[in-house]
């Protein structure tokens, strides 16, 4: 999710793209990607680009305000144990 967060609004990154970047298996990345798709965090599009099947996600609204809240409810969790905000 931090991943896809990072893109501008509205960008899609391909299957085999993230695949590389994160080092996963496709079997791993499908199955993650699949269940952030049910929670509507994640739209994937599947298409052909030179006649060769291709795999396109998007992060949604709703996957970007869950990713900001679970951040925020992570900083939380660390001022409440005494750790300093980390500099931004």
């Amino acid at each position: 999710m931090a991943y896809l967060a990072g893109l501008e609004s509205g960008a899609q990154v391909e299957f085999g793209a993230l695949q590389r970047d994160l080092s996963l298996t496709e079997g791993n990345l499908s199955r993650h990607l699949g269940k952030l798709e049910e929670a509507g965090y994640l739209e994937i599009d599947k298409g052909y680009e030179k006649r060769r099947p291709r795999t396109w996600i998007t992060i949604t609204g709703t996957g970007r305000d869950a990713l900001t809240g679970h951040l925020a409810a992570l900083e939380e969790i660390a001022r409440q144990a005494g750790f300093a905000e980390a500099e931004r």
